[in-house]
């Protein structure tokens, strides 16, 4: 099962490191408003799929709390068939709906789960509801 961390599911971007810094940044910045998972980890993980108005706990590299996003739209599609508008929407620089691919498809094949056209993937889209408090300094 995911971590549950106040209360919420735990929505863990990228991999741990310089890439989950840079897509919660991104988040916290609103210009991440979209995400895309494998369908596969939901039946692994035994978790039943995000549901629209869930309020989501985005955790930083530690597993701290960092911020609350609320789902506000849940798809099932194959790879393929993910749209330019979702792979905009997660808003980390592509340049195409090419490049979106590629890189999800490294990004995946990294973490022993190569991807095809038919694969099973869950697009989410989320807005940032609250952000914890900046350190005092």
């Amino acid at each position: 099962m995911w971590p549950r961390v106040k209360g919420m599911r735990a929505l863990e971007l990228g991999s741990v490191g310089a890439m989950r810094e840079r897509l919660n940044s991104l988040v916290l910045a609103g210009e991440k408003l979209a995400t895309t998972g494998l369908f596969e980890e939901y039946r692994t993980e035994t978790e039943g799929l995000e549901y629209v108005g869930e309020q989501l706990a985005l955790l930083d590299n530690s597993g701290e709390w960092t911020a609350t996003v609320e789902i506000t739209g849940v798809e099932v599609t194959s790879f393929g068939e993910v749209t330019w508008a979702h792979a905009a929407a997660e808003g980390e620089g592509d340049a195409s709906l090419a490049e979106w691919r590629a890189g999800h498809q490294r990004f995946w094949a990294e973490g022993g789960t190569p991807v095809e056209d038919g694969t099973a993937v869950v697009c989410l889209t989320f807005r940032l509801v609250e952000t914890a408090a900046p350190a005092a300094g």
